[in-house]
């Protein structure tokens, strides 16, 4: 489950990266688009039209984070820094730092249990349902990115701006862009825990950033914008669970885990900058 929801924020991270950006609010969108869609479904909203609002509520911040990224040309580190702490400090206000749980009693919607079920269940009692969500995601997300103008035109943008717009390719559009689909598929990663987990809290997604940055990084994409696969992105979060799976069954502590994810990140960078000089 952890490594699915992990892939799916990372496809879009790597689109924001590769555009030349960075997007540090893929948690906090996360963890809001879900409270979003809980708190609208435990209010009798149905669940297709609550999943629709948290997914656009996660498009409209990756729309903001690109606005003002763009046109205020303010850092996306900072402006999405930001967003974190608001997307976070909005679901801590509306779930008043409570767990919301859903079950059948609050929400009264024949999908429900269907909806609960696609996600938690397996195939052949040996696959989770949830990696094929993973796998439609990325599928989509490689014909976007390696088989579209759009995708062609976020390698040129984050490999050379100034000749992107010599080029006549609309610079900002192209990153708004990006940052649209990372904060879509931050939403959508969040809904499908929500489903599995059956219950969200304002919390809920703190620190993933870290770990979609560390596997976006570690799956070759450049933070110089410009270089970067989804086929090296999913092959960066397939490192990314067996390490932090391999920790937890050597009984590492959630801490020490941190510490070395932290390690993790400050050498693939480091690894990265080297070999691209």
């Amino acid at each position: 489950r952890q490594i699915s929801i992990l892939g799916i924020l990372s496809i879009g991270m790597t689109m924001v990266i590769v555009s030349g950006e960075f997007d540090l609010s893929v948690g906090a969108t996360y963890g809001m688009a879900a409270m979003v869609a809980g708190m609208l479904m435990t209010r009798g909203i149905p669940i297709w039209t609550s999943i629709l609002v948290a997914l656009i509520a996660g498009m409209a911040v990756g729309f903001v984070n690109g606005l003002i990224t763009t046109y205020l040309k303010v850092p996306s580190l900072i402006v999405t820094l930001g967003m974190l702490n608001i997307a976070r400090g909005l679901a801590l206000i509306f779930t008043g730092g409570f767990v919301i749980a859903l079950n059948a009693e609050k929400v009264r919607d024949p999908f429900f249990n269907t909806m609960s079920f696609l996600v938690k269940g397996k195939v052949l009692n040996t696959i989770p349902n949830m990696t094929f969500f993973f796998i439609g995601i990325a599928i989509i997300g490689y014909l976007i990115y390696g088989k579209t103008i759009l995708g062609f035109r976020m390698r040129a943008v984050g490999g050379n701006p100034n000749a992107a717009i010599v080029s006549g390719v609309n610079v900002k559009f192209i990153k708004i862009m990006a940052f649209i689909i990372a904060g879509l598929l931050a939403a959508f990663g969040g809904i499908i825990n929500l489903a599995f987990l059956q219950n969200v809290q304002g919390t809920m997604g703190t620190g993933l950033e870290l770990d979609v940055i560390a596997a976006t990084i570690i799956g070759g994409t450049s933070l110089k914008g410009g270089e970067g696969t989804i086929l090296g992105t999913i092959i960066g979060v397939l490192i990314m669970g067996v390490l932090r799976n391999g920790l937890v069954l050597l009984g590492v502590t959630p801490f020490l885990q941190m510490i070395m994810i932290g390690v993790v990140i400050i050498a693939a960078v480091a690894i990265d900058m080297g070999t691209r000089k």
